[in-house]
């Protein structure tokens, strides 16, 4: 006599939306491949600072005071670094999703759309956390001397991350593509000149100066530059600076962001 197992109901389909810690590290993980894959991307985020890192420090161009010249472009470089990923490359990407329906297809998916952009800073962070690991490594090779507290810097990242973020998302979501693509560069050319990356922004006129040292990217190389060259505590200002253009930008990017 043979016995059967009654097995009904084992290979039961059971539909229903992934976990949802799972369905954002999912996501962060696709972002970050797709962001590492993409040539452009790659050129603004490791190639130009690692570039510009190097050449300025080897040779003397800019004159940028007493001291090595690597003190001073490291700050400035890391700053750039977070720039790059945070709002030129995430707005160019995010607004050719926009263009192509990708996010609007993602947009019904079981995935929140908060949760997307969570995924999208998600993999923002990687990809300076793989930048901040290169450059620091470079700079360490060029002679570079640091000094401060590195939670204060961390503090400046993590800050200077959502300003340039929100700034990011705001552009991708309300210009087209194409706009987004040249604005995006545009603006991450000028503010390398002009921003206080590699040239020292007391090389500008005075009334010059204070309208520059609003920017984000003044505030955070400023900043990063007070405490890993200077050694001083939390430079409140520049933390103050990014603060504000991190709470205008995220949430005005929640407010006009289209999908459409």
């Amino acid at each position: 006599m043979t016995t059967t197992t009654d097995t009904a109901g084992a290979y039961t389909p059971k539909p229903g939306a992934a976990p949802l810690g799972r369905m954002i590290a999912a996501q962060a993980v696709l972002e970050t491949k797709m962001l590492l894959r993409n040539g452009e991307q790659l050129l603004l985020t490791v190639v130009i600072p690692t570039l510009l890192l190097v050449l300025f420090s080897s040779v003397d161009i800019i004159d940028t005071g007493t001291g090595e010249t690597v003190d001073f472009l490291a700050p400035g470089i890391l700053a750039l670094a977070v720039m790059s990923t945070a709002f030129t490359g995430q707005a160019i990407a995010t607004g050719f999703e926009r263009r192509y329906g990708v996010l609007k297809r993602l947009a019904a998916s079981p995935l929140p759309r908060w949760a997307l952009m969570t995924a999208k800073t998600a993999s923002v962070l990687v990809t300076e956390v793989l930048q901040v690991v290169l450059l620091t490594a470079i700079a360490f090779a060029l002679g570079w001397s640091p000094h401060g507290n590195p939670a204060t810097v961390l503090l400046l990242l993590v800050v200077g991350t959502a300003a340039f973020s929100g700034l990011g998302l705001l552009m991708a979501g309300t210009l087209k593509a194409e706009a987004t693509l040249a604005a995006a560069n545009l603006v991450f050319l000028l503010l390398l000149v002009g921003g206080g990356v590699v040239v020292p922004l007391d090389r500008f006129p005075d009334t010059a100066q204070s309208l520059l040292g609003l920017l984000p990217v003044s505030a955070l190389s400023g900043g990063l530059r007070d405490v890993l060259q200077h050694g001083t505590g939390v430079p409140w200002g520049d933390l103050g600076i990014l603060t504000v253009w991190a709470v205008v930008g995220l949430a005005a990017a929640g407010k006009f962001f289209r999908w459409e």
